[in-house]
């Protein structure tokens, strides 16, 4: 029985992913396959290339500031306050993503998504065509996955969220976040090989008299995912949802927050996760 991970997206909210992994590994469960979308695209890839959680929290930690900076939300309210044209120029370029993620696997070895040993993918969309692409490690017979994108670009197409960074470009195409079509990857898990597959989300944020318009605009993109979400969600064996209880999008103060709720929700869940491993 191969044990299937769908990590979806959700910004920093992401690094619950890892916390979820803590609980895993501190019970000996071990995973076959992983498919990430957005920030679950940076999880799912830095545990194929062999990082355990703990790691991948501390290189979050590390990094967070360099990748997202602290001043995006402010760019995209006051374009909204103020009916200011936010122009391509005027967003994060999602470069630095590609070439920390082609650092870090450059040295462990690694280059294209055909490298990993893991069954592992990112899922991103294509703006061209309108459809959802997804970059595997492997690609099923019949299935129009690629494995020849760079590591570090095949991370960046996947998070790259349309008010906060520019789309990146692949050949002729160009990608942004996967989560517009496929924020919780499951059947992606199960095309690779998964029998079983655990999704883990994100709760949507309640809203109150004193929300903010940043507020606002995370919970309408939360409602629209979740929706979007709810035939993957179903095809799912179990379900991991992790209440981050008001994290924005690129709230780099809760990281550590985020780390710990999905480690306790992953907890929560073990008799349930345990089940599934037993089944034959």
């Amino acid at each position: 029985m191969k044990l299937g991970l769908a990590l979806s997206g959700g910004g920093i909210r992401g690094i619950a992913h890892a916390g979820v992994l803590k609980a895993l590994e501190e019970n000996n469960i071990a995973l076959d396959i992983l498919a990430g979308t957005s920030s679950g695209s940076h999880i799912a890839i830095l545990t194929a290339l062999g990082f355990c959680a703990t790691e991948i929290y501390n290189l979050f930690n590390q990094y967070a500031y360099q990748l997202v900076g602290n001043n995006a939300e402010v760019i995209i309210l006051d374009s909204l306050l103020f009916n200011k044209k936010m122009t391509f120029d005027g967003l994060r370029s999602g470069q630095p993503i590609e070439e920390l993620y082609n650092t870090i696997a450059r040295q462990k070895g690694f280059h294209t998504m055909k490298d990993l040993k893991m069954p592992v993918a990112t899922v991103c969309t294509d703006m061209i065509e309108e459809k959802e692409m997804v970059c595997a490690s492997m690609i099923p017979e019949g299935v129009p996955y690629i494995d020849d994108i760079e590591i570090g670009k095949a991370v960046r197409a996947s998070s790259s969220f349309s008010v906060v960074f520019n789309p990146c470009s692949y050949h002729d195409k160009i990608l942004l976040d996967g989560g517009i079509l496929n924020n919780v990857p499951v059947d992606v898990a199960r095309t690779l090989g998964a029998d079983k597959v655990i999704a883990v989300n994100f709760s949507s944020d309640k809203i109150t008299p004193n929300s903010n318009m940043m507020d606002i605009g995370m919970k309408t993109i939360d409602m629209m995912s979740n929706k979007i979400s709810e035939m993957h969600l179903k095809n799912s064996d179990l379900i991991l949802t992790v209440d981050t209880d008001g994290t924005g999008l690129l709230d780099i103060d809760n990281v550590d927050y985020c780390f710990q709720a999905g480690y306790e929700t992953a907890l929560e869940h073990m008799d349930s996760i345990k089940a599934i491993v037993k089944q034959e």
